[in-house]
């Protein structure tokens, strides 16, 4: 998921010295390596419930329309995207094996986010007010001396924190090359394409597993809980700083740009941007196939689109397996799914309220049903 033209996996600028920082107040909660693989694995699927909301919201957007919050939303996808690459790295890393095409990846909308502390509801919405609203709560910065939560997290970076604590107490107790035991083979690196904010990291011990670990959690978030800006610069404009994640959104929401000597405090002070809440589909809200008759139009566009998603999550997995080559036929399953997702959303639903839009429902690819 690409900017505009492109949807592969680049590597950008390096990090900041601060983002090799080691954790301070954190949990111990993660104490054996199945344990760190299993919430490896569960960041892999936290980091993929967010895509099919943001896709949603993106493709709502009527064409010439809109172009700062396109902007907006092509960002945020592409670094999920980047997350996505940067956990599985950091499973792979430590022995284990990222899974991609297993049911707890599309569990229906709406949902939760994945062992999160069910605090909202996250629901596929077309671009609205609604929606932006929620994407602030999915990238809410964790207050200044939050615990880590290696389950029932408040707050994505919390989580990230429990993970953190846990490789570096298993470095120390079990050695790194115990923990980093993974076949290098396995591993996405800057040979790979990417087009968006960051880079991909390449984890083979304990300092590249920190710096992976703190560029998810920097674009999300900002950096050091008191910056709005994530240390990258503007896909988009180049002349500009980037903002995190929750920064974006809120200047979606408050209808202006930050700009340099903005906080989270003072709010942005930039620039006005232009939001047209009307220039939009009327996709209904978390399309379903079940809503529809079988056999009727919509229920075959939708079952076509989940097909091709899942086909894109077993591509992603084999790619995150050893065969980084499965990243192109990816990149040509997002342009399918973006023509799919628009027909659906000028098809009117059945009482003629809204369009229907895409399913993200998880299908067997070996049965070919759910």
């Amino acid at each position: 998921m690409g900017k505009p033209g492109s949807s592969a996996l680049l590597i950008s600028a390096a990090p900041s010295p601060a983002k090799m920082q080691m954790p301070s107040r954190l949990g111990r909660t993660i104490n054996s390596l199945d344990g760190l693989r299993e919430h490896l694995q569960w960041a892999i699927e936290l980091e993929h419930s967010t895509i099919p909301p943001y896709l949603c919201a993106l493709y709502s957007i009527e064409a010439g329309h809109n172009s700062e919050a396109a902007e907006v939303l092509s960002s945020v996808l592409v670094e999920e995207m980047l997350h996505l690459a940067l956990a599985a790295n950091l499973l792979n890393a430590v022995g284990g094996q990222p899974r991609l095409v297993i049911p707890e990846m599309l569990p229906g909308y709406p949902r939760y986010l994945p062992h999160g502390d069910r605090s909202f509801e996250i629901s596929l919405l077309r671009f609205s007010p609604e929606a932006v609203e929620t994407f602030l709560k999915i990238e809410q910065p964790s207050p200044a001396g939050a615990p880590p939560e290696d389950d029932n997290y408040q707050t994505i970076t919390q989580f990230y924190g429990a993970i953190k604590r846990g490789i570096c107490d298993l470095s120390s107790s079990l050695s790194e090359s115990t923990v980093f035991c993974g076949n290098p083979i396995r591993q996405i690196t800057d040979q790979h394409l990417y087009s968006g904010g960051g880079r991909i990291i390449e984890v083979r011990d304990l300092s590249s597993a920190l710096l992976a670990l703190d560029e998810i959690v920097e674009q999300g978030e900002g950096a050091n809980h008191d910056q709005v800006w994530d240390g990258d610069r503007d896909v988009f404009h180049p002349d500009r700083d980037q903002v995190a994640h929750y920064y974006r959104f809120q200047e979606l929401r408050l209808g202006r740009r930050y700009q340099r000597g903005d906080t989270p405090k003072s709010g942005p002070t930039g620039n006005p941007i232009t939001v047209d809440w009307n220039a939009v589909r009327p996709m209904s809200a978390n399309p379903r196939i079940a809503n529809h008759v079988a056999g009727s139009p919509i229920r075959i566009a939708q079952e076509q689109y989940r097909l091709t998603y899942c086909t894109l999550l077993r591509d992603l997995e084999d790619a995150f397996s050893g065969a980084p080559q499965n990243l192109g036929a990816a990149i040509g399953g997002m342009y399918i799914l973006k023509a799919q997702a628009e027909r659906l959303m000028q098809m009117p639903i059945e009482d003629g309220t809204a369009t229907a839009g895409p399913a993200f429902e998880y299908v067997d690819l070996h049965r070919g049903s759910v």
